[in-house]
């Protein structure tokens, strides 16, 4: 099992905060996206961003970073500020 969780502007589109989901080995965190989005086809606009950031158990990573079981994955749009 992978929580996933999402942030700011993310959590708001998708109108939740978090969630389980079940993973296979060999999954990627875009292999995860994928799945998300054809579980959610509401979810493609907000999560198909090229800007969505990731974080691995609370590290900076990239979609080809490679998922366990027990893993933590965060989404959430770029930071900016003024």
């Amino acid at each position: 099992m992978i929580k996933v969780l999402f942030f700011a502007q993310l959590r708001d589109q998708l109108g939740t905060a978090e969630l389980n989901v079940n993973s296979s080995e060999n999954t990627t965190v875009q292999d995860l996206l994928d799945n998300l989005i054809k579980d959610n086809k509401d979810w493609q606009i907000a999560l198909s961003s090229k800007t969505i950031m990731v974080a691995v158990n609370q590290v900076m990573s990239d979609k080809a970073t490679r998922l366990k079981s027990g893993d933590e994955v965060a989404f959430f749009p770029p930071v900016t500020g003024g």
